[in-house]
């Protein structure tokens, strides 16, 4: 990829460490934004022209869980084609079927592999 980046990712992470990983990772193909959580993401999304291409989310935040903004972008007109990718310590079965009906495209659980979320991102942002 030559350029500037033309895809926008927003990370929203309240794990300082695991937001810098990702921004550093993502950064080298994407553009991202970053949130530390729900709640500053719906900030951002509000003023955000254009919206990102992709959302990837941590579940358990304060203010807003990631269960809550899949569903505020997946109740917004503007927002709710985006796709989200939730990471998260919550593996159960349980779970994974909650992040779906909350409107993710992926549910990637942690500790993750980083070439395993590249690879989900370069997919869906193909």
């Amino acid at each position: 990829m030559t350029g500037a980046p033309t895809k926008t990712i927003l990370v929203v992470e309240d794990d300082a460490s695991v937001r810098q990983l990702l921004t550093r990772a993502l950064s080298s193909l994407y553009r991202v934004v970053e949130a530390a959580d729900g709640a500053e993401a719906m900030q951002i999304l509000e003023g955000m022209q254009p919206p990102p291409h992709l959302v990837i989310c941590d579940v358990m935040m304060p203010k807003i869980t990631g269960y809550a903004l899949a569903r505020l972008l997946k109740a917004d007109d503007k927002l709710r084609g985006i796709p989200i990718v939730f990471l998260t310590a919550r593996t159960s079965a349980k779970d994974v079927v909650e992040g779906i009906n909350a409107g993710a495209r992926h549910y990637i659980t942690k500790p993750f592999a980083l070439r395993e979320v590249m690879d989900k991102v370069a997919k869906i942002l193909k």
